[in-house]
């Protein structure tokens, strides 16, 4: 989606026709980020439904061609954060100053229907994916260093696609993707030794959760 979209006028036939081509196929990935960030499947579910009726409203906004996975994750994060977040039992907004200097204190460079069943999507996400104690660690982060890590590791945004999304600049997202990791990874090493495992499981268990960065 450019900076200055110009509205394209379709006749209903087109504007459906390619709403249910374009923009559907994104259903169950779209839930899956929904879950991750509400943590309840109601939620999750209104989130998706909201997210689907502004994209149908604004749909002459939408350039054929470009990211519509990308498109339809930015309005369901700005719906998040203006009226999910307010309703959820979310906490405010992360302040990046104290957490980031908690958690990681070393500088690192560069600034409608769901139309599937809840309870499978989140089963997939939440084990087929990435494993139980990897699903129980990332829902533990704070919403935002949770949502870079769904971003990238999960659904394979490019820092580019990344920073349209949040917008924010790429320099950030490097910045908080490294800090989300870093927390992951402590986690995971806590649960690791929680059950009597050594270095070489708690490193399995990181190496799942964090794959070789491909998106730099």
């Amino acid at each position: 989606m450019s900076d200055s979209p110009e509205r394209v006028k379709l006749s209903k036939e087109e504007k459906d026709r390619r709403f249910q081509a374009e923009l559907m196929p994104v259903l169950d990935p779209l839930y899956n980020f929904a879950y991750r960030l509400t943590l309840d499947e109601d939620d999750a579910n209104d989130l998706v439904q909201e997210t689907y009726l502004k994209a149908y409203r604004f749909f002459e906004y939408f350039e054929p061609g470009t990211n519509a996975k990308a498109w339809l994750f930015r309005i369901l994060k700005n719906s998040f954060i203006n009226d999910f977040r307010k309703k959820s039992k979310q906490p405010a907004k992360v302040d990046y100053s104290e957490v980031e200097g908690y958690y990681n204190p070393d500088e690192v460079e560069g600034d409608a229907d769901t139309g599937a069943s809840s309870s499978d999507l989140r089963q997939q996400s939440s084990r087929d994916l990435i494993g139980d104690e990897v699903a129980s660690a990332l829902n533990s982060l704070p919403v935002d260093f949770r949502t870079v890590i769904i971003l990238c590791d999960l659904e394979g945004f490019t820092y580019e696609e990344m920073a349209k999304v949040l917008d924010i600049p790429i320099g950030t997202v490097r910045s908080r993707l490294h800090r989300a990791r870093n927390f992951l990874k402590d986690k995971l090493e806590k649960y690791a030794s929680s059950m009597g495992y050594g270095n070489d499981a708690s490193d399995d268990a990181v190496n799942a959760a964090e794959p070789d960065d491909e998106n730099s």
